[in-house]
């Protein structure tokens, strides 16, 4: 055990007087490895963010919860245009029909969304609004914190009370540093008493709808003040289900296709005129496009690395032959073969590990410099981390197995003489 220590001393002490005896020589060999880890761990540690920031994302929206729309998500926007613009859109009566006669549903909301509208306090005012008014249980759908304040009562909700809960942006946009809870703003050329604010959001992937910039308020005070008939094209309509809990998501899609072609009076052998969409066909469309980067990712790395190995084993060919003398002294007072095997092995690992090590920092970096300029939280995962370490490990020994063994095999008389 002690002898194998010193080794692995000895053989560190050896690979880094090759680093400062031949910097350059060194640096353009070791290049490859840094470049291949950089590409590699780099590519993967993005995707691993930015998939963990998806996934944060489905418990804010509810990974449970079904939307019905006109058009599917997973198709292109211009692929069946025409077909899609047809349907008709979702409806409160819909909404109403699935309250009433779905068992495997947990809540329903409907949702209408416009824009173009002003809403001001004092002398602020931002243009452009964007205003939603849902039905009571969309709180309980998506899962919206509220920061301050508090939501809709069922009385203010079906009395079409003027109540308003403000997104995060928005709130700080109208009042800045003022109190918004009990203050009223004007919208529609009505007064609207704020009651809640909505915590922070961010930006998302996978955000259907931002809600920093809403302006919330109940259906049945939106319906005063919009025509929300269904022959408006002027506003959104959204239609969430959310499944009881262990209910699949399959069985629910099920319920709800048979629930709304009888409501919408299909025949048979006609085709739903509704989609019903859920967050999975988002990441399924995702989940292709992160599997071309990491494979991209790895095939770059892949040959930066092949070029590395190919340098570092030529390193160890140029070390075996300088030491030729030393490598015949020390069989011929003893030395094993596999001594000397590990020797240059080792020696071989460690510059590979000093390569890996400077390509890791070097993605760090980059992560921070992401983080810093874009919305997502970019981190090196320990696992990433290691698996960097492990490749290094595995490119060292790769390239000095042949030079390493090259040097056991020696006749130490005639590597004494050379």
């Amino acid at each position: 055990m002690i002898t194998t220590f010193r080794i692995i001393y000895e053989s560190s002490v050896q690979a880094l007087q090759s680093l400062s005896g031949n910097k350059m020589r060194t640096f353009l060999s070791l290049l490859g490895i840094v470049i291949g880890i950089f590409c590699i761990i780099a590519v993967k540690s993005a995707v691993d963010s930015l998939q963990d920031n998806i996934v944060s994302s489905f418990n804010e929206l509810g990974s449970d919860v079904l939307y019905i729309e006109k058009q599917p998500w997973n198709e292109d926007p211009g692929q069946n245009w025409w077909k899609y613009a047809r349907r008709p859109n979702p409806s409160f009566s819909d909404y109403e029909r699935i309250k009433k006669r779905s068992i495997l549903a947990d809540e329903v909301s409907f949702s209408i969304f416009t824009g173009g509208k002003t809403a001001k306090f004092k002398s602020n005012s931002v243009t452009n609004t964007f205003v939603m008014g849902s039905s009571f249980e969309l709180n309980k759908i998506q899962n919206l914190d509220i920061e301050k304040g508090r939501y809709f009562t069922p009385t203010e909700y079906h009395n079409g009370a003027n109540k308003i809960v403000l997104g995060h942006v928005m709130a700080n946009e109208l009042f800045g540093a003022i109190e918004p809870i009990g203050k009223s703003i004007k919208l529609f050329g009505q007064k609207f008493q704020v009651i809640g604010v909505l915590k922070k959001e961010g930006e998302s992937l996978v955000n259907i709808m931002n809600f920093d910039e809403v302006c919330w308020i109940g259906y049945n005070s939106l319906k005063k003040f919009v025509n929300v008939k269904d022959n408006n094209r002027y506003v959104g309509r959204s239609l969430s289900v959310k499944a009881k809990k262990g209910i699949e998501l399959p069985d629910l899609k099920d319920e709800l296709t048979g629930v709304l072609r009888s409501k919408r009076k299909l025949r048979p052998f006609e085709d739903n005129n509704f989609s019903i969409n859920q967050l999975s066909m988002i990441t399924d469309m995702l989940d292709s496009v992160f599997r071309v980067l990491n494979i991209a990712g790895f095939w770059i790395g892949f040959f930066a690395l092949l070029v590395g190995m190919f340098s570092v084993a030529n390193i160890m060919f140029v070390s075996v032959k300088e030491r030729t003398n030393i490598i015949g002294i020390k069989k011929a007072l003893g030395a094993k073969g596999s001594v000397i095997l590990l020797e240059f092995l080792v020696e071989s690992v460690i510059l590979c590990i000093i390569g890996g090590i400077i390509g890791l920092v070097t993605v760090y970096l980059t992560l921070l410099l992401l983080s810093s300029i874009t919305p997502f939280d970019m981190q090196l995962s320990v696992f990433n981390t290691a698996s960097g370490v492990g490749i290094s490990i595995a490119v060292g020994i790769i390239a000095g197995i042949i030079p390493a063994f090259q040097a056991s095999k020696m006749n130490p008389v005639d590597a004494i003489r050379a």
